[in-house]
């Protein structure tokens, strides 16, 4: 058997102070994350982002940095996830549009009050994004090549 990271994007979105988060029911229980997800087959990191945070906030997202790349092996079970995430605006927003199937609602959030929800985050690559984010980490775009 062949082993294989699990590839994710996330959106770092701040806003007036504010990090956009989501509320969702996990195996763990309910919990926080940046709007994030798979990889779909065929479709660039760009474009999944951008999708991700549409299906799970009913906002629409432009990407325009990267934040950075993360590898992170859940310690219960076998999985490993390999996490690019992306500094960016909102463009859009659809407030009656349905949100992905396990997603409660989304929040915006200060540093403090997503620190004050520690115990509930998702796993650690929530506050590290938040805090690679603060410290100005922004690579450009052009770093990732996507050939279709």
């Amino acid at each position: 058997m062949i082993w294989k990271p699990n590839v994710t994007v996330a959106a770092v979105v701040e806003r007036d102070g504010r990090f956009l988060l989501v509320e969702e029911e996990t195996g763990d229980g309910i919990r926080f994350n940046q709007p994030a997800g798979h990889l779909d087959e065929g479709e660039s990191l760009l474009q999944a982002v951008a999708r991700e945070t549409l299906e799970e906030t009913a906002y629409h997202f432009g990407p325009r940095f990267l934040v950075g790349v993360y590898q992170w092996r859940r310690p219960a079970g076998d999985v490993t996830y390999l996490r690019f995430a992306f500094g960016g605006v909102v463009t859009g927003h659809e407030p009656q549009r349905p949100l992905d199937e396990g997603i409660l609602r989304p929040w915006w959030f200060t540093g403090e009050e997503l620190a004050a929800r520690s115990e509930r985050h998702r796993s650690p690559l929530v506050a590290r994004c938040v805090e690679d984010y603060l410290a100005g980490r922004r690579y450009p775009l052009d770093l990732i090549t996507h050939f279709a």
